[in-house]
């Protein structure tokens, strides 16, 4: 381990020499990686000069103890104490900092929600979803974006889409991908049993245009008039955009603006997510486990995360977590849920396990 932080001591020097460079700094791509790479590379160095500093106290004390008595061999104990709980601490934090990083960490978020199983029920809860995770952005800083939604009669979403925006916001929301279960009691139900709803999220990393091209050969652009629930027409004009990504049979459609130039960039910002998390899962040699593995079919045995509203209860059921506040989790108070899902893929990755 130590031979390594030798060796990111010296990259960062290297690092810190190019950022200064005026030809990298008129480079965009090249030197978002290098702020990217400082920005992992800083925390690291830190632990292994702070860990290097109490190691030479530590040795300094040690040799001085043999030599010392009364209240100076009690305060160079505590010396020694006090080093040794430190370089024990800023262990376990380099072995938590070396752990392999997520190629997506620093990335934007785009979410999909839709209603799966349970009629209007489970579009009515894909908006209580959507609205989770707005809160959970502005509680944590993050600025969001909405991307395309397709509201029902009733005030639900059959789906929605938007990014999320901000430090963090792929580490904090990238486990949220699954079939999402709920328990309680529909707006339209008048005997007051409790039904059972489902719907699916879906993570994906934002792709920057520069770093993931698709030749505009490769895409089936359509056009058509927007339409609002039930079908009506809300625009007059073709402003709507659905384009087809030949080569993989991806289709993004976008509909919200009323600007066709809108839609279609929004569709393409879309169309360049979902290709690169197929890419990543093809290099990871999951081809479309991952994507599965997040939505399956829909189906609520396949949930990763119960709602119970009689329990006021949460459960992730990926970790066994269970928590009894499910009004604050869904006014975006996640972090609790968040932190564990957090905390079991550090102790998995500790111990050489893959992630679930």
């Amino acid at each position: 381990m130590f031979d390594r932080l030798s060796a990111f001591e010296d990259e960062l020097e290297v690092v810190e020499a190019r950022l200064s460079d005026p030809d990298v700094l008129g480079d965009q791509t090249l030197l978002r990686e290098l702020s990217m790479r400082h920005k992992e590379l800083v925390p690291v160095v830190a632990a292994s000069r702070a860990h290097r500093q109490a190691a030479a106290d530590l040795a300094t004390a040690r040799e001085m103890l043999p030599d010392l008595t009364g209240d100076d061999r009690d305060m160079v104990r505590a010396e020694i104490d006090g080093a040794e709980a430190a370089i024990g601490r800023l262990e376990e934090e380099l072995r938590l900092l070396l752990l392999p990083k997520d190629p997506n960490a620093g990335r934007n978020v785009i979410i999909e929600i839709r209603g799966a199983e349970g009629g209007e029920e489970a579009n009515l809860f894909a908006k209580d979803l959507y609205e989770m995770y707005v809160a959970y952005a502005s509680r944590a800083g993050w600025k969001h974006e909405l991307l395309s939604s397709a509201p029902t009669e009733r005030g639900g979403l059959s789906e929605v889409t938007a990014v999320f925006k901000g430090d963090g916001a792929w580490l904090h929301l990238k486990h949220e991908g699954g079939v999402h279960r709920v328990q309680r009691v529909p707006v339209t139900e008048s005997q007051g049993r409790v039904h059972t709803s489902s719907a699916t999220v879906t993570v994906l990393p934002e792709a920057e245009e520069v770093e993931f091209h698709i030749d505009p050969n490769d895409l089936q652009v359509d056009v058509y008039r927007s339409s609002g629930p039930g079908g009506q027409s809300v625009n007059t004009t073709d402003s709507a955009v659905r384009i087809t990504h030949k080569p993989t049979g991806v289709v993004v459609s976008m509909q919200d603006e009323k600007s066709q130039i809108q839609n279609r960039a929004k569709a393409l910002q879309v169309l360049r997510s979902r290709l690169l998390a197929a890419e990543q899962e093809r290099q990871q040699a999951e081809l479309s486990g991952q994507r599965k593995a997040q939505v399956g079919g829909g189906g609520r045995s396949e949930k990763i995360r119960t709602y119970n509203f009689k329990e006021n209860r949460v459960s992730d059921h990926r970790i066994g977590f269970t928590a009894y506040n499910l009004d604050k989790v869904l006014a975006g108070e996640l972090d609790a849920v968040v932190d564990a899902l957090l905390q079991d893929e550090r102790a998995r990755q500790l111990e050489g396990e893959p992630e679930a």
